[in-house]
């Protein structure tokens, strides 16, 4: 078998978002897993949409998640340049090959004349198609336009009969009447090529084994085919990916809003709980395993688990997935996705360095994200805590008086500060309370805490202070 080389080729048109990401990842697996190159190519033919910085995004997002470019804009290679508007000319070149073979054609077509057919295809309830007006002009005729300095873009010439096939490593076998193929643009009246056309180009001459992209466009594949036809190159193996969806079953999109990478990492999510959770959006491994690096990836992935349902976009699954790698962390990483979120939203200006530690510390089995930080201790920064009525009709139970009072006591007499006196306190009080499990704990940490549920007890009392403590257990 031939070399395997996949590529990534993004339109740099803002942040990345998690579709784009997605397919990258799996452009990626796709490559490694055969030992072959991942390739970054930047696809940028499309002026109008242009984002300045995308382009560094699109780096900047690749090194975070540990995605290698084997070769690319920045690292070069054999097959270069690496981005689409420096290789105009080669597009020119291509082009006008296919016009002399006949399989394009001149289209002096100006927008009015477009419009109009536009309308007639709107009123008429049908797909808007081109209609080949310019198909039979003469030699004579476009070398007078030309020379008239009239606009043209060149066209693919489609067949209007039989049909296009082609096999998907996803969808199976694919087949498209031709006649439903419109004759596309191929190079704009600016010498820009369109998204298709350069595809075909660069993906033959880069040498690219297997394209790897959204399920959209399956149905466009067959003009590609008959690209490569009319060149007589081989085509690639197509593996087309499914949708993600939102929960209500809407596309996920850039333009709707939808999260970045850079939006969950600025979050506080870590790149490698990102990446494997996006794993897991159409595909599945074998054994049934949820939670892998990017390396246990590489060895699991198979093309033929990939699924063509879409792939629902779960929130709470992402989190569920982070926690695990937020789990794994050291204090000092962990320290740096969440402190940043704390000064943000806390004044931190009373607070040291050594109970900020100790705070995210408690919390770490207790977060899914980083910002989630601040969420979950907000009551470390607030003078009252509001107690609901479930919460309520615990502190309304029998003796839970008696027991509070008894623990105040015990706080009153702590002379040295500390987690070990903290538990003390809180045996004293299961001793002269005559309480114990949940009748003990649970009013203490709804009085002090507002909440029915956290991390260790006397570790949280530590760091709300004596002072903050003795005032909610007055309240």
């Amino acid at each position: 078998m031939e070399k395997v080389r996949t590529r990534f080729a993004p339109s740099p048109t803002g942040f990345m978002h998690i579709g784009n990401l997605r397919s990258a990842l799996f452009e990626y697996l796709v490559a490694k897993t055969n030992k072959g190159d991942f390739v970054l190519r930047i696809e940028d033919t499309d002026q109008t949409r242009y984002v300045e910085g995308a382009v560094e995004f699109i780096y900047d997002t690749l090194k975070i998640c540990n995605i290698e470019v084997d070769e690319g804009p920045l690292n070069g290679g054999n097959f270069g340049p690496y981005t689409q508007s420096e290789r105009l000319e080669l597009y020119k070149e291509y082009a006008n090959k296919l016009v002399e073979s006949g399989s394009a054609y001149y289209c002096f077509c100006n927008e009015e004349r477009l419009d109009n057919l536009r309308k007639e295809a709107e009123e008429a309830k049908v797909p808007f198609m081109y209609d080949g007006h310019c198909k039979s002009l003469t030699k004579e005729q476009i070398e007078e336009k030309i020379k008239n300095n009239e606009k043209y873009v060149i066209r693919q010439r489609m067949p209007k009969e039989g049909k296009t096939s082609y096999e998907d490593l996803v969808y199976g076998p694919i087949t498209i009447e031709n006649c439903l193929l419109e004759d596309q643009i191929l190079l704009k009246s600016d010498g820009y090529p369109t998204y298709n056309f350069a595809n075909v180009i660069d993906d033959h001459l880069m040498e690219i084994s297997h394209v790897v992209r959204g399920n959209e466009y399956l149905s466009s594949t067959p003009k590609y085919l008959l690209l490569y036809e009319a060149f007589g190159w081989e085509s690639p193996i197509y593996i087309h990916l499914p949708h993600i969806v939102k929960e209500g079953g809407k596309k996920i999109s850039k333009r709707d809003g939808d999260s970045t990478f850079m939006d969950l990492y600025n979050d506080g999510y870590l790149p490698e709980g990102i990446i494997n959770y996006l794993a897991l959006l159409g595909w599945s491994p074998a054994d049934n395993e949820e939670i892998f690096s990017l390396e246990e990836l590489i060895n699991k992935f198979d093309v033929k688990r990939i699924n063509n349902s879409p792939a629902v976009y779960d929130v709470k699954k992402l989190r569920w997935v982070n926690a695990h790698y937020i789990k794994r962390l050291t204090i000092e990483e962990l320290l740096k996705i969440t402190i940043p979120h704390l000064k943000e939203n806390y004044d931190l200006s009373s607070k040291t360095e050594e109970w900020l530690k100790e705070l995210v510390s408690i919390y770490q089995n207790h977060i899914s994200y980083g910002k989630e930080i601040v969420e979950v201790t907000n009551l470390f920064f607030k003078e009252k805590v509001i107690i609901n009525e479930e919460e309520q009709e615990i502190l309304n139970e029998e003796g839970v008086n008696n027991t509070l009072e008894v623990f105040k006591q015990e706080i009153l007499s702590i002379s040295d500060w500390n987690v070990d006196s903290i538990n003390q306190a809180i045996n004293n009080t299961k001793e002269k309370a005559q309480v114990k499990g949940k009748m003990l704990y649970m009013p203490i940490r709804i009085k002090t805490t507002g909440q029915m549920h956290g991390p260790e007890l006397p570790n949280t009392i530590h760091l709300l202070g004596k002072d903050l403590v003795v005032t909610r257990l007055n309240a």
